[in-house]
């Protein structure tokens, strides 16, 4: 019976996150991501055989069925993590409808992020501000406010703007060059999701994350000349990248995030002892 959830959970999953590709590939557009989906190389109006999730892409081969054009990985790989990620909620919080919804909008929100800020090198504040305001619910809905202001809850409502404060002053004082004010507002998030030690791990992670992706970008940027590399970073929807490459942070800190969230490993612990 948990198998056969597990599975429903990650169907729906896939099919929530082929609605959460149009929402990152048309916020800010003007466009409404109830329209009907199209080819964006000839606009021929996808039909239903050409919506199934993850298995639509393996079965067109990535291509369009009219133009033959290449179809962006993105789809499928957007629609194959919202699965999984649903389906890793359902048995990290299945006791609890109200927090099981709420990490499930939480992880649909954050895969919007991931997408848009690989794509547009930016979080917007709609969709920030949302994880935010749902982290500081969840806190309302497991402590009373009265609580909230007395010690010891009272961390985990400073654990938002704690996380917060190093990545305003990395902002302010770089004047953007360092650190994006969007990441600030996503860590502030993460405190309020997390709590402020998991909070903490969570970034810490993330950091690490980033620094082997960034060893990563030397290689990537002396093969990116190559066609091959091209062709690959142009199906992802990614651009080429050098050694001075603009890197969006928000995705390493969503996966320390989620890699907090379901280990409760101390990252910040082990930190300490390793620079100790």
């Amino acid at each position: 019976m948990e198998t056969l959830v597990g599975i429903l959970f990650f169907v729906f999953g896939a099919i929530v996150g082929s609605f959460l590709n149009v929402v990152a590939l048309r916020y800010n557009t003007g466009r409404k991501p109830t329209g009907r989906s199209a080819c964006f190389s000839c606009g021929k109006k996808l039909e239903v055989y050409e919506l199934i999730p993850i298995f639509s892409y393996i079965f067109l081969r990535g291509r369009c069925s009219q133009c033959k054009s290449s179809i962006s990985i993105q789809y499928p790989l957007v629609e194959f993590t919202t699965g999984l990620l649903f389906v890793l909620m359902y048995w990290y919080q299945s006791q609890s409808l109200i927090l099981l919804t709420y990490y499930l909008l939480v992880s649909c929100l954050l895969v919007v992020i991931i997408v848009y800020d690989i794509r547009h090198m930016i979080i917007p504040d709609g969709l920030v501000y949302a994880f935010i305001g749902l982290g500081f619910l969840r806190l309302l809905y497991e402590t009373p406010l009265a609580s909230l202001i007395r010690s010891p809850e009272i961390w985990n409502l400073l654990a938002g703007p704690i996380l917060f404060l190093p990545f305003w002053v990395l902002w302010y004082f770089s004047k953007g060059a360092w650190m994006g004010f969007g990441d600030a507002k996503l860590a502030w998030g993460i405190g309020w999701t997390l709590g402020l030690v998991k909070g903490a791990s969570a970034i810490i992670l993330g950091f690490w994350i980033g620094a082997v992706l960034s060893l990563l970008v030397i290689v990537l940027g002396k093969l990116a000349s190559t066609s091959s590399m091209r062709k690959m970073f142009g199906s992802l929807g990614l651009p080429t990248l050098h050694l001075k490459s603009e890197i969006p942070f928000a995705p390493y800190l969503i996966v320390g995030m989620f890699v907090a969230l379901f280990t409760g490993a101390d990252f910040l612990g082990l930190g300490l002892i390793l620079f100790s």
